[in-house]
């Protein structure tokens, strides 16, 4: 993409993918670290919960006696799992149990490793988001990877994310836009692609309330299941713009002051014009092809919002995730965020500390570089 057009797409706010925003250097994003058995992420994902069930299950399934019968693990809902961890069948309540032990030591150990990253160095806190974190299993398995990490000292908070991870991913593109947008307006339209569902969201600041942005919510959103439909990429492009004007439309009706700026989280390694070199396999048609640019192609849709130009800013969706947690860090200066998913989405954080209005990190170190140097971690640096 041409250098004009990328003024155009960001009008100059800042670049896709940004290693520095407004309030946090972003040192890494979607490392990717390889052990003897592969991809370190597979340890840690729903998919890898799933086998570890399936072989806890399997012992009472030869005898006869497995108390969830003939049903696939991967069938079994986290909501039926989360009942029975409080129900009366003891042995279904005890295979579960079992499942939550072992998925934790692997959450541990892939953790632990992260940490020894250079990217990763001097963390203090990491939540954990994700649709794995949806769940009361999945609150216990965060919970008891805290506690091993901790019983072999390191000094490391872990916590699930505070927002619904549906909001999560809406309410974090807040952090992508400079505060001076939310001086004249109350809210932002965000977007968020995943390999199943596509959700757009008008996400409103409650700036009044906490400048900080810690009351923002969700106020309206809008959910398309793609991997339902099968769409071509242009096709899913058609349909993004269509759910983001239905949006802007009922916005202005209900008297929203809706900022000309749009936040999208992606799947994948956002280069700075938008593209996506690479981790976004999983969406309809060839995302990653340098003849799709997605800012651009909803800027032709939407070139304004209101009576301004819009500006579209697009990050990693493990980032953006992690940035709804801005608010709730600033007791610490490093944290990270996981996001137990399909695969393990990983991003670590250094806050800015401002002064005079401008942002400035604790080590005076400039936040491209230190990202560039940190994604190299291990050789890699995509989506597992």
């Amino acid at each position: 993409m041409a250098t004009d057009e990328l003024v155009k797409t960001t009008t100059g706010i800042a670049h896709h993918g940004a290693a520095r925003l407004p309030s946090v250097d972003v040192d890494s994003f979607n490392i990717e670290i390889k052990d003897e058995d592969g991809f370190l992420g597979d340890r840690a994902s729903k998919g890898a919960f799933r086998k570890i069930f399936d072989r806890w299950r399997k012992p009472l399934h030869k005898s006869g006696k497995d108390p969830f019968g003939d049903e696939p693990s991967e069938k079994i809902s986290k909501k039926v799992l989360d009942d029975i961890l409080v129900g009366d069948d003891t042995e279904a309540s005890a295979v579960v149990h079992s499942a939550i032990e072992d998925f934790a030591q692997e959450l541990a150990y892939v953790t632990r490793r992260f940490l020894k990253t250079k990217a990763w160095a001097r963390t203090e806190r990491i939540v954990v988001g994700g649709g794995f974190r949806d769940s009361r299993l999945g609150e216990l398995a965060i919970a008891r990877t805290e506690i091993i990490l901790k019983a072999e000292d390191f000094k490391i908070d872990m916590q699930p994310i505070r927002h619904h991870p549906d909001e999560a991913g809406l309410i974090g593109a807040l952090h992508l836009a400079p505060s001076w947008i939310f001086e004249a307006h109350d809210s932002i339209l965000a977007v968020d692609i995943g390999g199943t569902n596509i959700r757009c969201g008008v996400v409103e600041t409650c700036w009044k309330k906490a400048n900080d942005l810690s009351k923002a919510q969700v106020a309206k959103s809008e959910l398309w299941r793609h991997a339902d439909d099968e769409p071509t990429r242009e096709g899913a492009v058609k349909r993004l713009i269509k759910m983001l004007k239905t949006l802007i439309t009922e916005a202005e009706t209900e008297g929203f002051k809706l900022a000309p700026f749009i936040g999208i989280a992606c799947p994948g390694v956002i280069n700075e014009d938008g593209g996506i070199e690479k981790g976004a396999q999983n969406l309809p048609g060839n995302w990653e092809s340098s003849k799709f640019n997605l800012p651009a192609s909803l800027l032709e849709g939407i070139p304004e919002i209101g009576e301004h130009d819009t500006a579209i800013l697009m990050h990693n969706d493990g980032v953006v995730q992690g940035l709804s947690e801005i608010p709730f860090m600033q007791d610490v200066d490093r944290w990270g965020v996981l996001t137990i998913g399909t695969g393990l989405g990983n991003a670590r954080f250094t806050n800015r500390h401002k002064e005079n209005g401008n942002g400035k990190d604790r080590d005076s170190a400039d936040g491209k570089k230190k990202a560039k140097e940190n994604n190299k971690d291990d050789g890699k640096g995509a989506k597992e």
